[in-house]
C-alpha cells in the first residue's frame, strides 16, 4: 500500500492529477478539465486528510457532496481515495453500480495514476455460489419447477470454472432465476467453518480479499448489514478502514431503516419448512415425522396469511385490535419444531443450524406479537405488518437511523463522505444530514455542467386538474399523448403508483391504436426491469411506462430518451405506517412534518425522476410534470428550486415544437434568480 499522504501533499497530488497535463489527461485523450469535478476531488481529499486528526475537529472529516449529472463525481472521489494511501471502503447504491465501478472505472484510474493500490469487490452472501447447498440440492433432487434442474446443472458447471463464484458473471443465467435460491446460502443456513466445502468457499475467499485490500467496493445493503452485525456483537463482514465513501448516498436512510430493524415473513417460514423436510429426511429420517411437522408449519403459514386480511399495510394501532392475527402468530411460532430439532441437532451440521433458525424465527414472531399487544411499545421502534396477495411480513422498524450512524461515526476517527446527484432540497441539506445524524458536517454542492436552460424544457400542462380526481389518469394521457406523437415515442412515463402504470398503459394504448401510431409500449411487469430497459434502447419508437424502480438508476444517453413524463408530485403514500409514525413523533415534538419530512422526500424523488432526461452534454428533451400544484401551491417553489435550471413553459405548442426538434421561444428559468445555492462549491 502506498504511504499515506498528508493533507497538503494529498491536495497537491489531486490538483496535479486533474491538471491539463496531469495523469488523467495523459491517460485519456480528449480529457476536459471540469471545475466542479476538481473542486469536489479537493473537498474529498480534505476530508480524508482531516480524519487523521479528527479528534480536534471531527466534523471536518465528514463531507456531504451533491454533484449534478455530468460533474464526474466517480473520479472526483476515486482519485483522492487512490492517491491518499489510506484504506478506503466505497459503497454504492446497487450491485450493478458496484460492478461498473470495479470492472470499468477503477482499472482505468489505476492504470492512469499508477499507485499500485490493491482493490477488491465484495457483495452479500446471496451473490455467490454455495458449493455445499448446490451439491445437496442436486443430490436430493426435490424441485418445484422442472426447469430448476437444468439451471442448477448450468450453475454447477459455472462453479467448476469460476474464480469469483459471483452469480452476475454466470453466462446465460439470469441473476433473478429462482434456481439461485438452491445454489446459494443465507446467514441462517450457512455452516461457516464447519462446512465441508469451507476451503473452497467463494464468500470466504471474497471476504479474505477484502480484508487484505487497500480499497474495497461494497454496496449499501452489505454495509448496513455489517453495521447491524457489529451492533449485535457478531464478527464484522467488512474491514475497518480510514475512509468511507457512499455513492448514491440518498438511498442510505431508507436502506438503513430496513437493516436496523427486524422482520419476519411467511416466505421465511415456507423456506424453513422446505429445508426442514429436505434436511430431516436426508440426515435424520428416524428422528421425527418430518413430513407431518413441515406440513403443519405450512398450514399455520396459510392461516396467518388469512388472518392478515386483504392486501395492504397495518400499523400497530390497528394490529392491536386484531385478535385473530395475534392467535395466528402464536400458533405459527408454536409450530416451529424446536424440541424435535434440538433432539436431532447432533446428527448433522445442517440440523444444528436448522434448530438455531427455528428458535430465532419463533422468538421473532413472539417478540412482534408481544410488542403489539403489550401495554408498552418501545418508542424508538415502529411495529407494522405488510399483507401481500401471497404472503405477509411483520416489521419492526426504527423511528430514526440517525443514532446508529452517529454512534458508529463517533466510535473511530475516519472520514465519512456522502455523495449523490440528489441530496439537497432547494440548496439545503438538512433533510439528509438530520436523517443520518450528521450534525455539523461540511455540505457542498456543484451544479451539472449541462446547459439545461437551452437544451431542456420543463412543461407543466394546463387542465390536468386535481390528482385525487377520478378523471386524473385520462387527463394525464390527454396531455402527454401529443408530446409522445411529436417525439416519436422515445419516452419514459414515470408513475407514482402501479395502479397509474396500468391506467396509462391502457389509455395510451387506446390512443396509439386510434392514431395508427407505430410506438411500442413497454409496461412494467411485462418483463424484468433489465429486459425492458434493453428493449427500450433497441426499439425505434419506444414508450416505457413504469413506477418507482424506473425513477433512478436508469441511464439512457442521447435522443433515444428525450421525453420524460411524471404523472404527479411523488409524495409518499398516506397509508405508510413508518411515515405516519414519524409524522406523529415530529408533530408531538412541535415540528412541521410536511416541511421537514414529506416535502423534502418528494423533492428528492422528483429530482431522481427528472434526472433520467439529460445524461450528456448533447442531450436535449422535455420533462412534463402533469401536476399543477408544482406552480399553484406555495410549496411548489421549493420543488422547482430543487430541479436543474430547466426553461419552463405551460404552452402545449411550445412543448410539442421542442419535441419535434425546434428550439423553443425564450422561457422563464425554473430557478429563482436570487438562489445563491446555485453557485458551485457554495455550502448547503
Amino acid at each position: 500500500m502506498p504511504a499515506r499522504a498528508g493533507e497538503g501533499r494529498l491536495e497537491t497530488a489531486v490538483e496535479a492529477a486533474f491538471g491539463q497535463d496531469g495523469a488523467l489527461a495523459r491517460a485519456h485523450p480528449g480529457y476536459v478539465l471540469r471545475a466542479g469535478q476538481r473542486e469536489m476531488a479537493l473537498a474529498v481529499a480534505q476530508a480524508i486528510a482531516a480524519a487523521s486528526h479528527a479528534s480536534d475537529e471531527p466534523a471536518a472529516a465528514v463531507l456531504v457532496a451533491e454533484a449534478g449529472t455530468g460533474t464526474g463525481k466517480t473520479f472526483a472521489y476515486l482519485v483522492p481515495a487512490l492517491l491518499s494511501g489510506a484504506r478506503v471502503l466505497v459503497s454504492t447504491g446497487t450491485r450493478t453500480l458496484q460492478d461498473q465501478l470495479f470492472h470499468r472505472d477503477l482499472p482505468r484510474l489505476l492504470a492512469a495514476l499508477g499507485t499500485g493500490t490493491t482493490v477488491a469487490l465484495l457483495k452479500g452472501r446471496a451473490n455467490y455460489v454455495c458449493r455445499h447447498h448446490l451439491r445437496r440440492n442436486l443430490e436430493e433432487g426435490r424441485f418445484e419447477r422442472r426447469e430448476d434442474i437444468a439451471v442448477l446443472r448450468r450453475i454447477e458447471r459455472f462453479a467448476a470454472i469460476t474464480v469469483s463464484g459471483d452469480r452476475s458473471e454466470a453466462p446465460g443465467i439470469a441473476e433473478d432465476a429462482p434456481a439461485w435460491a438452491r445454489a446459494t446460502s443465507t446467514r441462517e443456513n450457512c455452516l461457516g467453518q464447519d462446512c465441508p466445502d469451507w476451503s473452497g468457499c467463494f464468500v470466504f475467499r471474497a471476504r479474505q480479499a477484502a480484508q487484505q485490500a487497500d480499497l474495497v467496493v461494497v454496496n449499501h445493503h452489505l454495509f448496513c448489514a455489517d453495521l447491524a452485525l457489529r451492533d449485535e456483537g457478531i464478527s464484522e463482514l467488512l474491514p475497518t478502514t480510514d475512509a468511507l465513501v457512499f455513492d448514491e448516498a440518498h438511498q442510505l436512510p431508507e436502506i438503513a431503516t430496513r437493516f436496523f430493524g427486524a422482520s419476519f415473513s411467511t416466505r421465511q417460514a415456507l423456506d424453513f419448512a422446505r429445508d426442514l423436510l429436505r434436511i430431516g429426511l436426508a440426515d435424520a429420517r428416524d428422528a421425527a415425522d418430518w413430513s407431518t411437522l413441515a406440513a403443519a408449519l405450512e398450514q399455520r403459514v396459510r392461516e396467518l396469511r388469512l388472518a392478515g386480511g386483504k392486501p395492504g399495510r397495518i400499523d400497530a394501532r390497528d394490529a392491536r385490535r386484531q385478535r385473530a392475527l395475534h392467535e395466528a402468530i402464536g400458533a405459527l411460532a408454536d409450530a416451529f419444531p424446536e424440541t424435535a430439532l434440538a433432539g436431532a441437532a447432533e446428527r448433522s451440521r445442517d440440523l444444528a443450524r436448522l434448530a438455531a433458525r427455528a428458535r430465532e424465527l419463533a422468538l421473532r414472531l413472539r417478540h412482534w406479537r408481544d410488542g403489539v399487544t403489550g401495554d408498552e411499545v418501545d418508542p424508538a421502534a415502529i411495529l407494522w405488518a405488510e399483507v401481500q396477495a401471497a404472503g405477509l411480513t411483520l416489521h419492526e422498524t426504527p423511528l430514526s437511523v440517525a443514532p446508529v450512524f452517529r454512534r458508529h461515526r463517533e466510535a473511530a476517527a475516519r472520514a465519512w463522505i456522502f455523495t449523490s446527484a440528489t441530496l439537497a432540497v432547494a440548496g439545503r441539506f438538512d433533510h439528509f444530514t438530520d436523517a443520518m445524524g450528521l450534525e455539523g458536517a461540511r455540505a457542498l454542492r456543484w451544479d451539472s455542467p449541462f446547459d439545461f436552460e437551452r437544451r431542456a424544457l420543463l412543461y407543466v400542462p394546463r387542465g390536468c386538474g386535481d390528482p385525487a380526481g377520478e378523471d386524473f389518469a385520462r387527463r394525464v394521457a390527454d396531455a402527454v399523448w401529443p408530446l409522445i406523437e411529436a417525439n416519436e415515442g422515445r419516452a419514459f412515463v414515470l408513475c407514482t403508483s402501479l395502479r397509474m402504470v396500468d391506467q396509462q398503459a391502457a389509455l395510451l394504448g387506446e390512443r396509439a391504436r386510434a392514431a395508427g401510431a407505430t410506438v411500442e409500449l413497454l409496461v412494467q411487469g411485462q418483463a424484468s426491469r433489465l429486459a425492458l430497459i434493453e428493449r427500450f434502447r433497441s426499439l425505434p419508437r419506444p414508450v416505457l411506462i413504469g413506477s418507482a424502480s424506473f425513477w433512478e438508476g436508469v441511464d439512457v444517453v442521447g435522443a433515444q430518451l428525450s421525453l420524460v413524463v411524471i404523472d404527479k408530485l411523488p409524495f409518499a403514500a398516506p397509508d405508510d405506517p413508518v411515515l405516519r409514525a414519524r409524522i406523529d413523533a415530529l408533530r408531538a415534538a412541535g415540528g412541521d412534518p410536511f416541511r421537514t419530512i414529506q416535502l423534502p422526500a418528494a423533492a428528492m424523488a422528483l429530482k431522481q425522476g427528472a434526472g433520467r432526461l439529460v445524461r450528456s452534454e448533447t442531450d436535449r428533451g422535455v420533462l412534463a410534470i402533469c401536476d399543477e400544484r408544482l406552480l399553484t401551491r406555495p410549496y411548489g417553489a421549493r420543488l422547482v428550486a430543487s430541479l436543474p435550471p430547466f426553461a419552463l413553459t405551460r404552452d402545449e405548442a411550445e412543448a410539442i415544437a421542442f419535441c419535434r426538434g425546434n428550439e423553443p421561444p425564450a422561457a422563464v428559468s425554473a430557478r429563482t434568480s436570487t438562489s445563491d445555492a446555485r453557485r458551485p462549491g457554495s455550502p448547503g
